[in-house]
Order: structure tokens, then sequence, then C-alpha cells
């Protein structure tokens, strides 16, 4: 039995008030995490508004592009956010955009390769089809395996990221779809350099500070390295296919969990200063 399959998720009710004075912020993943299917909840939302009034730091890390992380760090209650699973980096400062790159993206021909790729998938994968936000991305190539009609499944789903590995390339697998892209960072290595460069913060030695909530398998590195991760309910489907589990688990799915995460954390911090 691998090790993951032997790891315990606790309620997220069993997260200390300790823990949650501790937190300074929160890292979370946005598709099937803070939305339901496909749709950014009510709930979910106003929960990102609690915890900015509460005064706790809010980046969302995703597999999405960078045309959306423009608009998401413009105009979301939150402090920055994490694109194309960690290749940039979006905030504001001084009422202007910034933006950051990772120093191991890719340069312009070697991601060209990325259209035999995709060719080798649309060939060998029925069903398979470039995600409709391909063209607002900038450094990846995302296949469509759930997002849109036919459901393909997570078996299809790793297959097409066994075609990404055979190029060379990296591959994650998220909800609804298989990123790929030449380059050696994930959603984990890109944190880092947000909380430095955000915050002054060296998430190797202040990880307990924050946070990771998600939902799939490209959140593994993120669950591995937070100690207080959760994961809503509907990482329960995906146990199969992670290496890492989160140590906190909600009793709902996506909107609906994110925001019960939110109202236990805030509950905890609450009551110490009752």
């Amino acid at each position: 039995m691998p090790p993951y399959a032997r790891h315990i998720m606790r309620p997220i009710s069993e997260l200390t008030t300790d823990a949650a004075q501790g937190l300074w912020g929160v890292f979370t993943d946005i598709d099937d995490t803070l939305t339901t299917e496909g749709k950014l909840t009510a709930e979910a939302y106003l929960a990102l508004w609690r915890l900015e009034a509460a005064g706790v730091r809010v980046v969302p890390v995703t597999g999405r592009p960078a045309g959306w992380c423009d608009l998401i760090a413009r105009e979301w209650p939150v402090d920055a956010v994490i694109g194309e699973n960690g290749a940039l980096l979006f905030y504001e400062h001084d009422r202007a955009l910034r933006e950051l790159i990772h120093p191991s993206v890719a340069d312009p021909a070697v991601r060209a390769r990325l259209d035999d790729v995709r060719r080798d998938v649309l060939t060998h994968i029925e069903g398979s089809r470039v995600a409709k936000d391909q063209p607002y991305r900038r450094f990846d190539l995302a296949i469509d395996f759930r997002e849109e009609a036919p459901d393909l499944g997570l078996e299809a789903a790793e297959r097409i990221r066994a075609i990404f590995a055979a190029h060379g390339a990296h591959a994650k697998v998220s909800s609804i779809h298989v990123n790929g892209w030449f380059g050696d960072y994930d959603k984990l290595a890109m944190a880092k350099i947000a909380a430095r460069e955000l915050w002054d913060i060296d998430l190797e030695h202040e990880r307990e500070r924050f946070l990771f909530c998600g939902d799939s398998p490209n959140d593994a590195p993120m669950f591995a390295f937070f100690p207080h991760s959760c994961g809503v309910a509907n990482v329960r489907h995906m146990v199969a296919h992670m290496t890492h589990l989160p140590a906190y688990v909600t009793q709902a799915s996506g909107g609906a969990g994110f925001a019960q995460m939110v109202e236990v954390l805030l509950a905890r911090r609450e009551s110490l200063g009752s």
C-alpha cells in the first residue's frame, strides 16, 4: 500500500486554535476548490472577502492562464495570483499591475515543442481537445479532459500526462485539465517566490504561517509542503492519483468546502479575542 493511502485526512473541524492563531495567509487553488460545477459561488467569494476583512493574506494558485490572472489580480480581494501552474505571478503595487515570471520558464523556441505534444495527444487520445482558455496562455499547453463534454476520466488524463512526459515536458493533472510545460517550476516553486516578493517571508522556514486549500493531483506538492493543508471534500475522488494528501478535509465540496474551511479558521481566530 503506497504511503498516501495510509494517510488520514482529519476533518477541518480539528484545526486547533493555536494553529489558527499562527496562520497569516492562505494559498488556494481555484477550479473545484473555489468553484462549484465551474462557477465561483457567492459563498466562496464572500469567504474571500471575509479573509480580507480579517487581515488574512490570500493568493490563489491556479493552472488557469495569464489572461484570467490579470483580471483576478485586479478585481478579486486577493494579494496576488499565481497562474499557469507556477509560471507567473500577478499582483498590484501602487495601483499598478506587476508581473513576475519564474526564472526557469523556457524560451519560445523550446515552448514551440508543445505543438508536437498537442498533435501527439490529439492523435492518440480519442475525445481529447485543447482547452478553450488556451488563447490566453503564455507558457503552457492545457488539454481539456473534463471541463467540457465528453468527460474522458482520470485514466485518460494519466495517458495524456504520459505523452507530455515522453516529450520531456513537465505535466500536472488538475480536476479538469492536463497542463504541460517546459521549465523547472510548479505551484510550490512560485509560491516560495511570491512570499519573498510580496512579504519578505521565507516559506522554507515559515510555512506554518500559511494554509493551502486544494483538490487535485497538481496540488500535491503544496499538500506535502504545508503542514496546514486542507482539501475540499471532492479531493477524495482523486486519492488514487495523488502522491500526497492534505492534512485536513472539509465535509462539503468545491466552493462550499472552501467557505467551510474559512468559517472554521476565522471562528478559531475570533475565539482568541473573546
